[in-house]
């Protein structure tokens, strides 16, 4: 077996000899190849970046790849197809969100607090993430796959699941008669009242803050 070379005794293979009198041109920088998985996270940060984009209209592979600077043949290397990119991004806001509803469900102790905490979540989070917000409210998923819409339906359908969940508890410390009920139609309430203030928020160009007089609205919403 051969001794390999030290890297600072190694000739590079089209080095120029010492007598050579050509102008030496530096070879530009090799590209960093970005480790496993990187990829993948770059691409869908880019595509939630374009959606922020106010009126923004359907994101194209094309588009994509062009603002990534690599072909389109490299997207689908790391993605099937566009609709898995859009999962990628929900899974994201279902990852995020969900995580935060547990920890208020677990650390706040009134189910009253928890609802308006839980509604507080979402706002903020559509807030900090205008391209998300886009995607939760269907906007970005008009002329994709069903199934994307579908699975925002569900998303939703489990925060008004969660917030009945913690509303029937307040209703039943309360002394009412027909908590279910009671919580069944304030939860639907506030999901509604969720969903509007997104899609304020898109329309608005990102303009109209999702968060505004939040607190006074909760107080009605949420008591």
């Amino acid at each position: 077996m051969s001794a390999s070379v030290p890297e600072s005794t190694a000739v590079p293979v089209d080095a120029p000899s010492a007598e050579s009198s050509d102008p030496v041109t530096a070879a530009p920088p090799a590209r960093k190849r970005p480790r496993p998985g990187e990829r993948r996270v770059q691409i869908l940060q880019t595509l939630a970046g374009m959606l922020e984009q106010p009126g923004a209209d359907r994101v194209t592979t094309a588009a994509l790849a062009a603002k990534l600077e690599v072909s389109e043949a490299a997207l689908y290397r790391h993605f099937a197809s566009k609709a898995q990119m859009f999962e990628g991004l929900i899974e994201f806001i279902e990852g995020s969100v969900f995580s935060l509803v547990n920890q208020i469900i677990e650390r706040e102790g009134s189910g009253t607090a928890q609802a308006q905490k839980i509604v507080a979540v979402l706002l903020q989070f559509g807030e900090r993430n205008p391209g998300m917000t886009r995607v939760m409210v269907g906007d970005a998923l008009v002329y994709e796959n069903e199934r994307l819409v579908a699975r925002m339906n569900q998303f939703f359908d489990r925060i008004e699941s969660s917030l009945r969940q913690v509303l029937r508890a307040a209703a039943e410390a309360n002394g009412s008669s027909t908590p279910t009920v009671e919580a069944n139609a304030q939860a639907s309430v506030l999901v509604s009242f969720i969903i509007g203030r997104l899609q304020r928020y898109a329309r608005s160009g990102f303009k109209r803050s999702p968060i505004e007089q939040m607190e006074a609205a909760l107080r009605m919403l949420a008591r």
